[in-house]
């Protein structure tokens, strides 16, 4: 059973091989991170540890029973009650609705956890997955983006129906 665990300085070298070995395939349905960003990995994280202690953002890796990273999800600009979600699964995992557990996950210590009242997302329009990932959790689309300069459609989700899930993880 896969786990959600707020990110540790410990995960940073098996979330390093994870952006890695899946950066193509990320970059087929959302926009690449770019070079500069594998080259200052260690220097990036140590700056999203720091905005996690602040609270203005909360890292989450999603672990494998082997320890493996399977995916992240995060919630980031987090103010007056919300926050943006973002996440990405490893292609070996894709397919099998470890992306919906985890958004549903995800909600739950948004709410519970973190106090949050609302969560926003967005997706390109060629990301039909992850189109169907939001609406499988409860977002609504509420308008039309732009991510990198690709067009997209922009999501919200109220946390007001969010009870504690039985089992949740987020240690």
């Amino acid at each position: 059973m896969p786990e959600i665990q707020l990110l540790r300085p410990d995960h940073v070298p098996a979330l390093l091989a994870f952006e890695l070995e899946n950066r193509a395939w990320f970059a087929a349905s959302i926009p690449d991170r770019g070079d500069d960003y594998f080259a200052r990995f260690d220097e990036r994280l140590g700056g999203l540890l720091a905005e996690q202690e602040a609270g203005l953002c909360y890292f989450h890796v999603v672990v494998g029973a082997g320890g493996e990273v399977l995916g992240r999800i995060n919630l980031v600009d987090v103010a007056d009650g919300g926050a943006d979600l973002g996440y990405r699964i490893a292609e070996r995992a894709a397919g099998r609705g470890l992306a919906t557990w985890a958004v549903g996950e995800i909600c739950g210590l948004a709410a519970n956890r973190y106090g949050l009242s609302a969560l926003r997302a967005a997706t390109t329009l060629d990301n039909a997955a992850s189109q169907a990932v939001l609406a499988r959790s409860g977002f609504t689309v509420v308008g039309e983006t732009r991510l990198s300069g690709r067009p997209g459609l922009s999501y919200f989700r109220s946390l007001a129906d969010v009870t504690a899930r039985p089992g949740a993880t987020g240690t």
